[in-house]
Formats: C-alpha cells, structure tokens, sequence
C-alpha cells in the first residue's frame, strides 16, 4: 500500500475570494461576506470599537501605557485600520497599540489592497500596512506602525492552534471570523476557554453574532454576556466582559520578571546587530537607550561585511528554530523597507543549490511542508535562467529573500530618536548599587541605569554576573571580489556550503568560512582560498567569469557567537548561583516544579548567540527582548521563547546530575 503523506498543518491556504458588483469581496472558503454590505466601516465602530468603549479607554491612556487588542479573524484589517484610526484620534502621544490578530486564511497584498481601497478615509493607515504587508507566512508576523506607536502581531495559522501558543494579556476582544453556521470549526469550546486565558482582569468583547451557544460558552468560560442592538439588518449582537479567573502559569524559571523599574532609562552593551535591534525595540517603546560600543563606530565586527544573505535554514518538522526563522525572516523584511532598496538591501532572491543526494532529498521536503511563496524546488534550467549562470544543478529559490548590507540596517536602527551612542568605551565590569547597574571601564563608571542588555556577542560571558554562559566562537571570514561585466550578469543570491552575491558597489561578496580553530579577526589566505574552492563549487561559470587569484585579495574575518543547541540566547538572566541553590531538587527529580520565584539579577538582560543567521533573528530577538522588560504580549509562540531563554542552560545542567 502506497505512503500516504500526512496533512501538513503549516501549509498555507490565502483567502479565495469572489466580487460582488460593488467590489465587495465574499470567501469560497466559508460562503460568507467579511463585512456588512449596507458599511462595513460602520458595523465594525458599533460591533467592536463601541462595544469596547475604545474612545473612551484610548483617550484614557496615560504616555508609556498601552491597550492591547486580541482578534479572532484579520480579514481585510478592516477592524484593525478603524481601531488604529480611532486610537489616533484619542490616545495622547506616548501611549501606544498592540493588536493581535489570528488568520487561517490571509489575503493576498492584491487582495488586500483592492478591498482596502473601498473606504478611502482609512487610506493614511491603509496604505503603510499594505507597504509592509510582505513576507507574510505561517506562524507569528510581527509588524511596527504608526512610528513605532503601534504594533500588529499577526498569527498565520488556525486559530484553535495559534491562540494556545500566545503569551499575552488582552484587555479587549474583537470576535470577528465568518459567521458560527457557516464556520463551525472556530466557534468551539476550547476557543473560549482560550479568550479567557488571555484575558486581562475585566477586559471586554464585542461579537457580531447572537448565537446562544455561544454566549452560553463565553459565560462559561467567565465572560457576563449581554445582547444589545445589532448593526444594520442584524437584530442583536453581543458584548462582554471577562470577570473569571486567571489561570495562566509558567514554570518560575520561565516566568516573567515582576520587578518595575523607576527610570526608563536603559544601557545596552555592544552595538552590533544585535544591540542595536534591542536598542530601537526599547526606544520606540520610549525608553532612553545607552548604546556603548567599543569601536569608534557601530557594526564593526560580525554585523559590519558588506553583504548579508536572507538565508532560511528552515527544517521540515517544525523545529523552534526553524519557526524562528520565519518569523524573524518576515519581520526584517518588513524593516528593510526602511533602507534604500539596490544600496542597502536587494530582494533579488535567494537559491539553495541541491548539490548533492542527501541535500536533494532535504529540500524536497521542505518543498512539501512550506508554502510556494516562501520558497521553491526548481529544476537546474529554472535555477540557471534565475539567476543568470550555468551551474551544477537546481534547488530550493527564496523569492523574497536576498542580501543586506548590515551596517545600513545597524545605522537605521541605532538612530531611532531616544538612543545615545557611547562609542570607543568597553564595558568591563557591571557591579549593581542602590538599584541600578553601574557599568565600568578600568574602574571608572562610564555609565548607569536600571536596566542593563548585553549584546556583545561571546563578550557577554565575561561579566562575573554572566561566566556561566555557554558561548562559544566560530570565525568567519568573506572575500571580496570587484565584479566586472561578465560577473554582472548573476541575478540573484547562490549558496551551497557558502554564498555568493550579485554585485553592490562595484563587488561581490563571497564566504563565509567556518573556522573552529583561530579565533583572531585577521584575514588568512587560507580562507581565501578556501572560499574560492567555494566559488567554483557553486559555479564554475562564474568563478571563470571572475578569475580570481590569491594575490591582493580583500576580505574581512569575525567571529560569530553560538550556543551549543545554535538557538539564541534571549531574556532575563538569573544569578546562577542562588537558581542552583534555589532548584536544586530538580537535580533529583526533574520533573519537580518548585514554587519559588526565580532569583533574578534584577534588570539583568541578554541578546546574543545569533550565529550566522542574525539579520534574520536579530532583529525580531529585541522585539521579544523588550516584551520581557516591559511585560508586552511575546511575538514568537511561547514554546520558541522559552527554547531561547537563558534559563534553559541552568536547568539542564541541574537536570543532567540526576543521569
């Protein structure tokens, strides 16, 4: 009997639509129109934004607050472009909007912008989601707005998958999704059961639908319900009010730190990108950043080559990291729009060489479970005429993906108004006194504040605070290659066992090496070589185009941080050792689950291990990072979160002395 292959959940499925004679759309999928035919702007002020108070709550914030928003079915962003209007209209400056929204089946940007331009009042808020409506792939979506005032989290995926894996306290409640008759399989229970655990102390709900098993569900789940006046030809509708219990709870060593600080004021260690992402998450946010670096300018170790590749080393089995990687991907593309597209960055594609048996078999599978719009399985004459070169076979094309020049990145980053840069100062030692660190430079305070980030790559292990760490270097070095004529004619990104990029700035970039041995930053001739060898594996067409030789070549060497899983290192820090003291039962029984608080090093945070792939995490790990600091709905699921904490290295050392 012939395998048959198993469903794949992360497959994604956009919203097929039909157009009626007014230009409104209505799904195939459900048989159900998004909005009311009579005005769906209307509808959704009296469904959601009154049923909410959201005037009222808006213009209630105080500067530094926020109001975060939870919805069942994006749709258009009908509800989120009118939320966002009206947020602008009251809210003071300072104050801020998150809104978190779960979609199964997204909209095309086609789609989106043709159903948008029905109501041309939302047209200033339509028209910079529909700029970064980009990248958009199953899982977490993470987008900034509003000048960094407003954030959309977007959770590609069913919503009975995806609301379990949010962390967050939702203070009001949008329950949109297509009508209970015509989609069954939300209305559920466990939908309800999940609103409630989201649901901050009081937080209110407003639905279009009446259904009574419906309000009896939400009344079940802690909800007081109540019909009132429906919109246009609907009768009735309901609004509500969460008066139940929380129940949510994490491990202590995964919890969230409850200390507040005083002074948003915060200094960050090492301004590569790393730092410089946590910086401008923190700033936008309306912290007051200190950004010290060491070097004269930022970005001038493993952040500063000339080329950075969009790579998706992605995995067919859902793995945290690669489900890190599509988020953090989608999210620095949305930030790239930022930069000058052809100078800074260039989304010309990236192709993967299948380039041998077992690296062919590894991307067939992953054609199968990714959808087409991220990536695609072309045969050796699709990849030739993508990007310009003979070469030795096909493989996987990324079409959004492409290079970066990560200084570009870092610079547009670390100028977000609110960051000092500190530059030529190394941060030696951190001592804390009278509840804020002091960070030291040859014995002399060259700064202080509450709250503390290092990101400074392997550096951040040399604190007393921070010796545990288990970081470790691999260096890298690239190669640079002026392009000519011939050279000019490659068109796209290619990589096997390194990279290759078309030319910016009169060259191309080749590597990088992975060297486990040296760990100087000098360049070598041996890596030149080596990444040569490299060139000519990945085509020959182009290293004869190129005819590189040793003599005069130019590159850079740096050293990248890892960590021994190869996940980021991301969160609180705890002292190691009172965690040791503190949980040490878990040394005899591992499944254990004490009730202590976890020995925090209060204020104490981290950043780093990115490896090779920090464009592509990097920047998404400071958004996570400052929805730490400031207890903010996370942006990754809460698995991946954990999977990046710091805390784990604690706990499995202590877990390792039971074997």
């Amino acid at each position: 009997m012939p395998n048959t292959p198993m469903p794949n959940k992360n497959a994604l499925q956009h919203a097929d639509l039909d157009w009626d004679e007014n230009g409104q759309p209505q799904s195939r999928q459900y048989g159900d129109v998004y909005f009311s035919r009579l005005s769906g702007q209307e509808e959704t002020r009296h469904v959601f934004l009154a049923q909410n108070h959201l005037a009222e709550r808006f213009s209630a914030l105080l500067p530094g607050q926020r109001l975060a928003i939870g919805e069942t079915g994006f749709g258009t962003g009908l509800n989120f472009l009118c939320a966002w209007q009206l947020f602008e209209e009251q809210a003071p400056a300072g104050a801020r909007l998150h809104f978190i929204s779960v979609e199964k089946h997204p909209l095309t940007p086609q789609d989106m912008a043709r159903a948008l331009a029905l109501w041309p009042t939302l047209s200033p808020f339509a028209k910079p989601l529909l700029e970064q409506y980009s990248a958009v792939h199953p899982g977490f979506q993470h987008f900034i707005l509003g000048h960094g005032r407003v954030t959309l989290t977007l959770l590609i995926g069913d919503v009975l998958d995806s609301l379990p894996q949010l962390d967050a306290r939702i203070d009001a409640w949008f329950l949109d999704g297509f009508s209970p008759a015509k989609n069954p399989q939300m209305w559920q229970p466990e939908l309800f059961r999940q609103l409630a655990r989201l649901s901050s102390q009081g937080a209110t709900l407003g639905t279009f639908t009446s259904a009574g098993f419906v309000r009896r569900g939400l009344i079940e789940a802690g909800f007081s319900m109540q019909r009132v006046a429906g919109f246009g030809h609907k009768r009735e509708i309901l609004q509500g009010r969460f008066d139940g219990i929380q129940n949510t709870s994490y491990k202590p060593w995964y919890a969230r730190p409850e200390h507040k600080q005083a002074e948003r004021h915060a200094i960050v260690i090492g301004a590569g990108l790393a730092g410089c992402s946590t910086a401008f998450s923190l700033a936008r946010r309306g912290w007051r950043v200190t950004l010290i670096e060491r070097h004269e300018e930022i970005a001038q170790e493993a952040s500063g080559n000339p080329q950075g590749v969009l790579y998706l080393k992605l995995s067919a089995h859902g793995t945290a990291l690669s489900r890190l990687v599509v988020s953090g991907f989608g999210y620095t593309r949305r930030l790239l729009h930022n930069l000058r597209r052809g100078e800074d960055w260039q989304d010309c594609g990236v192709l993967q060489l299948g380039f041998d048996a077992k690296e062919s078999a590894r991307q067939q599978e992953l054609a199968r479970h990714f959808p087409a719009s991220l990536l695609q399985l072309i045969d050796q004459e699709t990849a030739e005429r993508r990007c310009g070169m003979r070469l030795g076979s096909g493989g996987l094309f990324f079409p959004e993906a492409g290079w970066v020049h990560p200084p570009a990145l870092c610079q547009w980053l670390a100028g977000y108004p609110g960051i000092e840069q500190l530059m030529h100062h190394q941060a030696l030692q951190l001592q804390r006194l009278d509840g804020e660190w002091q960070v030291l430079e040859h014995g002399a305070i060259i700064a202080q504040a509450p709250l503390v980030v290092l990101a400074g790559a392997a550096d951040c292990a040399h604190f007393s605070q921070t010796d545990w760490l288990p970081l470790k270097r691999i260096r890298g070095q690239i190669t640079r290659l002026p392009a000519n004529a011939a050279s000019s004619e490659l068109q796209c990104v290619v990589c096997a066992e390194g990279y290759v990029a078309p030319g910016r700035s009169g060259e191309h970039t080749l590597g990088a090496s992975f060297n486990f041995q040296r760990h100087d930053s000098e360049p070598s001739q041996e890596e030149h070589a080596s990444n040569l060898a490299m060139l000519e594996e990945i085509s020959g067409d182009l290293h004869r185009r190129l005819t590189p030789s040793l003599d005069g070549l130019e590159g850079r060497a740096s050293l990248r941080c890892t960590s021994p899983d190869y996940m980021p290192l991301v969160g609180p820090l705890a002292n190691a050792e009172a965690f040791a003291h503190v949980y040490a039962n878990l040394a005899r029984n591992a499944r254990h689950t004490p009730e202590h608080p976890c020995p925090w090093h209060q204020g104490l945070y981290i950043n780093t291990a990115h490896g090779s792939r920090g464009l592509i995490s990097a920047p998404l790990s400071g958004e996570l990072l400052a929805a730490w600091i400031d207890d903010e709905p996370l942006p990754l699921p809460r698995d991946i979160a954990e999977a990046c904490h710091p805390n784990r290295y604690l706990l499995r050392s202590l877990i390792r002395r039971t074997t």
